[in-house]
C-alpha cells in the first residue's frame, strides 16, 4: 500500500548551487535596491555567483558595506558596488544610476526589492505612516524603474527589471492595508510597462516571497510571526517547510534570464502556495485588532 503520510516539498539543492549555467549574468551589471539585508541581499548573491557585477542600493551605509563585502566573497562574484540611496528622492536616484555607469556601466538587470512595512489596523495608520509605506514600497519603485527605464529607451537597449511583490496584491492584506496598496500598485507596473516597454526591449516581471525567515526581519514582523505560530511555522505551509531565500534567488535569476526573455508582465509566486485557500471552511474571523493584540480603538 502506497505510503501517505504527509511529508511536504523536498528541500531545496544546497546553497552554492545554481539552476543557469556558471556565468550566465557575466560582464552584466545588476542593481538591486534594498541589497544590503535580507531576501535583497540573498538575491543579490544568487546574481554574483552567476558572475554578475552588482550594485547594491540601501539606506543605512554599515550594512551596505558589510553586504558589499561578504557579496564580494561569493564565488563567481564580479565587481561589487555600493551606494546610499533613499529611493523616495528621484533625484539621488539618478545619481546612483551616474555612479553605477561611470563605475560599471548601465544597469542591465533591475531588482526592485526596497520597501517598508509594518503592521497595523488600518483605523490607527496616521497620513504620516501610511506616506512612509507607500512611498517607499510603490513611489520609490516606480522613481527606479523609470529611471531605469528611460535609460534604456535613450541608449536603445535592452533590460530586465523585477520587482518583489506582495500575495495580497491580489488577496487583500488585513492588518496591511497601506503595504497591501502599495504592492498592488507595484503589481499593476509589471503589467502595465511590459506592454509600453516591451517594444523597446525591456521586460518586467514580478516576484512574490512566501516565509523565507531570515536574520534581518523586522521585529515588528518578527513578532507577529512568532505570536502567530511560535511553534508551527512549518505545520502552517501546505509544502510542510517555510523557504530558503536562495530559492527566492534562483527564481530572480532565472526571470531576468536570457532563458526567460519571452516571460514579461507576469508575477510569479515562489511560497509553496501558501497564499491559496486551504480549508473546505474558512475559519471564524479574528479581528485584526484582537489578532494584534491592540484594545478597543479609541479615536
Amino acid at each position: 500500500m502506497t505510503d501517505q503520510i504527509p511529508r511536504g516539498l523536498p528541500a531545496p539543492p544546497p546553497l552554492g548551487a545554481a539552476a543557469l549555467p556558471p556565468g550566465t549574468y557575466a560582464g552584466q551589471v545588476v542593481l538591486v535596491t534594498g541589497g544590503g539585508t535580507g531576501l535583497g541581499k540573498a538575491i543579490a548573491a544568487e546574481f554574483a555567483r552567476l558572475g554578475a557585477d552588482l550594485v547594491i542600493a540601501g539606506r543605512r551605509s554599515e550594512q551596505l558595506k558589510a553586504a558589499q563585502e561578504g557579496l564580494a566573497a561569493v564565488p563567481g562574484a564580479g565587481r561589487v558596488t555600493a551606494a546610499v540611496c533613499d529611493i523616495r528622492d528621484p533625484e539621488r536616484v539618478a545619481e546612483v544610476f551616474d555612479a553605477a555607469e561611470a563605475a560599471l556601466g548601465l544597469p542591465d538587470v533591475l531588482v526592485n526589492n526596497a520597501a517598508a512595512n509594518f503592521p497595523s489596523p488600518a483605523e490607527d495608520l496616521s497620513p504620516n505612516a501610511w506616506r512612509a509605506v507607500v512611498d517607499i514600497t510603490l513611489t520609490g519603485t516606480w522613481f527606479v524603474t523609470r529611471e531605469f527605464g528611460r535609460r534604456h529607451l535613450a541608449a536603445g537597449t535592452p533590460g530586465s527589471i523585477v520587482n518583489i511583490g506582495a500575495s495580497y496584491a491580489w488577496t487583500g492584506g488585513p492588518g496591511f492595508a497601506h503595504s497591501a496598496a502599495a504592492k498592488a500598485g507595484v503589481k499593476n507596473l509589471v503589467e502595465t510597462l511590459a506592454v509600453e516597454w516591451g517594444p523597446y526591449g525591456i521586460q518586467i516581471n514580478g516576484l512574490v516571497p512566501g516565509l523565507f525567515p531570515h536574520a534581518d526581519m523586522t521585529e515588528d514582523i518578527r513578532g507577529g510571526l512568532e505570536h502567530a505560530a511560535p511553534d508551527s511555522k512549518d505545520a502552517r505551509q501546505p509544502a510542510l517547510r517555510v523557504g530558503a531565500p536562495r530559492e527566492l534567488g534562483w527564481a530572480a535569476t532565472f526571470l531576468a534570464s536570457p532563458y526567460a526573455r519571452f516571460v514579461t508582465g507576469h508575477t510569479l509566486v515562489v511560497d509553496g502556495a501558501n497564499w491559496q485557500r486551504r480549508s473546505l471552511v474558512n475559519p471564524e474571523v479574528v479581528p485584526v485588532r484582537t489578532q494584534l493584540g491592540r484594545g478597543p480603538f479609541i479615536p
